[in-house]
């Protein structure tokens, strides 16, 4: 991790303690809109700072198994836990370093959830069904409200085309990358002579006007 980005973190970890001393001080309601201000600033903060110290626990686990490494009898184990830790370690470094780009302003917004049928007939239909159960089931885990708006039906089930609101806290962040292209390869249900097809459906996030619920 470069040492600049090392150092941000760092800071954030500082700042959120500083609210955390705030938030818990009788002065932290005097101000209802600086309390809200502080909360906001405390909450996207937060997650971040949390992912900081999985990254900094998994660079002191890879250090602990390199200190193993003149053991004869620890050697496998230790590079075992080498390898794993040094994965995890590149793995939290891109989450943050993707949590450290600026904020989208649409991220809070509710969005509207387009998923029609492409290529592969029923199959892609059936697809398309799939699709929408899966973000709905997301959607519930999350705790956000689902709302079909429009859906046209698939002759053999699913979908050809459904659109649905899906409205709760930061859900067009959390959605967005899901646009673009979806494909799969599988024996369908519609299929008698066991051949596998590939159908696709494609998946648009678009966030809500503001007036949107």
């Amino acid at each position: 991790m470069k040492s600049s980005i090392r150092e941000k973190l760092e800071q954030l970890g500082l700042r959120l303690a500083e609210l955390d001393r705030w938030l818990a001080s009788s002065e932290a309601t005097a101000d209802m809109d600086v309390f809200r201000r502080q909360s906001r600033e405390h909450a996207e903060i937060e997650p971040v700072v949390a992912l900081f110290r999985d990254f900094c626990q998994a660079e002191s686990d890879v250090e602990t198994a390199q200190a193993m490494l003149d053991d004869p009898e620890m050697r496998e184990l230790a590079e075992s836990e080498i390898e794993s830790g040094a994965s995890r370690c590149e793995a939290l470094a891109l989450e943050l370093q993707k949590a450290l780009l600026p904020r989208d302003p649409d991220d809070d917004r509710n969005l509207f959830l387009e998923i029609r049928a492409g290529t592969g007939g029923d199959e892609a239909a059936l697809f398309a069904g799939d699709l929408f159960r899966m973000y709905s089931r997301y959607a519930q885990l999350m705790g956000w409200k689902v709302e079909v708006v429009d859906a046209s039906p698939g002759d053999a089930g699913g979908f050809k085309e459904i659109v649905a609101n899906v409205s709760g806290d930061g859900v067009f962040g959390h959605m967005k990358w899901e646009s673009g292209v979806h494909r799969v390869q599988r024996v369908p249900a519609t299929e008698t002579q066991g051949r596998i097809h590939t159908s696709a459906a494609t998946v648009a996030v678009l966030p809500a006007p503001e007036n949107i619920e």
